[in-house]
């Protein structure tokens, strides 16, 4: 990418939040300049209250490249891959589930576990191709990221983007992410780069 990050201004995030009918939110992800802070990871715990052991917003480190040479430049690549929810279109979480607990909604693509309906199966921990849903044994209850759907009834952004120090988070509708990546001449990736394949159609998209 010619420039650091990109900006989705306010002005565009409450126009998409005004438009009626179904759409999908979700988070674009800019690995070439994450710099594995964690912040995201910490800013998603603070906001959800989340105990121990049970991170809706992980970071992977994926080391690339080798260097066995010390005559020559090393060729070595690190990148830091966030793994939240990507709230897919089609969710193999919500296909398992055998009490209906976990929906996708119509008005902004998000899905969610209804804590009162779920049993703490861990059907869908299995039937994630991301490992994503966490077991909160304290509550015998499946836990993920909702993409912050309180902040966004609210008209804000989720939590982990306002805190992303480095500005590679964005959130906002599909459609329009899309749009600025092909502006920005973004290198639009999936998850396979990390050995992740998925029949799902995540909506997290991923750059470099």
């Amino acid at each position: 990418m010619s420039e650091r990050g990109a900006l989705i201004s306010d002005e565009m995030l409450q126009a998409s939040m005004a438009k009626k009918g179904p759409k999908q939110y979700t988070l674009w992800m800019d690995l070439e300049f994450c710099v594995g802070c964690h912040a995201c990871t910490m800013a998603c715990k603070a906001e959800n209250n989340t105990p121990v052991g049970i991170d809706y917003n992980r970071v992977l480190e994926i080391e690339e490249g080798e260097f066995r040479d010390t005559k020559e430049k090393p060729n070595v690549r690190v990148y830091f891959v966030s793994m939240p929810c990507m709230h897919c279109r089609k969710p193999a979480c919500m296909a398992v589930c055998p009490v209906e607990a976990i929906t996708k909604r119509i008005e902004d693509g998000i899905v969610l576990i209804n804590r009162d309906r779920c049993i703490g199966c861990r059907s869908c921990e299995g039937a994630c191709p991301f490992g994503h849903p966490r077991f909160n044994a304290a509550a015998k209850v499946m836990e993920k990221c909702t993409l912050c759907v309180h902040r966004i009834a609210k008209g804000l952004r989720p939590a982990c983007v306002d805190t992303c120090i480095a500005r590679t988070r964005f959130f906002g509708e599909a459609n329009d992410l899309a749009s600025l990546v092909r502006q920005k001449n973004a290198e639009k990736i999936t998850l396979e780069f990390i050995g992740i394949k998925s029949a799902t159609d995540p909506s997290v998209i991923y750059t470099i």
